[in-house]
């Protein structure tokens, strides 16, 4: 006997992309947006494929996904922003929520959301970081839109495993 194996496909030909960026820590976040959309680019997605949104800050990231999923029109979506560490415990909040709330609008919608929301210790690390999380966004949207595509196709189709057996 042997299994079944899918193998990881970043073709975005064709893969409808929204992009949710928070504007707070605007260096950081536009350097996110840059590498993510080259990225995008350099895997086949199409300018018209993608929709760009900006909300002021990472806690108001996650409704705007959820808006953008409950429209049907996106077959992956992408969160960008950046958390930097400061004296209060307002980052663990801000870190703590947006992460959880882009988890619950991926799993409640059941869409592919790629989590580039930087949390740092200060402006360095997260410049430092700016440009392979969002080239990685990109990424992770274009292989987890086509996973979901040919696990639904696999479903209409009936095909699989037999797990009556």
């Amino acid at each position: 006997m042997t299994i079944g194996h899918y193998e990881s496909d970043l073709d975005g030909a064709g893969v409808r992309v929204g992009i949710v960026q928070a504007r707070f820590n605007e260096k950081v976040c536009q350097g996110l947006l840059d590498a993510c959309v080259a990225e995008l680019r350099r895997l086949g997605v199409e300018d018209e494929d993608i929709l760009h949104v900006t909300v002021p800050g990472a806690l108001e990231v996650p409704l705007a996904l959820k808006k953008m999923a409950d429209t049907n029109q996106f077959d992956a979506l992408i969160a960008l922003g950046a958390v930097i560490r400061g004296e209060t415990y307002h980052f663990e909040l801000v870190s703590n929520e947006s992460g959880a709330g882009i988890t619950r609008v991926g799993l409640d919608a059941g869409i592919p959301i790629a989590n580039a929301i930087l949390t740092t210790e200060n402006d360095e690390q997260a410049e430092v970081r700016m440009a392979e999380k969002g080239a990685d966004a990109a990424r992770v949207a274009i292989e987890m839109a086509n996973l979901a595509l040919a696990l639904e196709e696999l479903a209409e189709a009936g095909e699989g495993m037999d797990y009556d057996a």
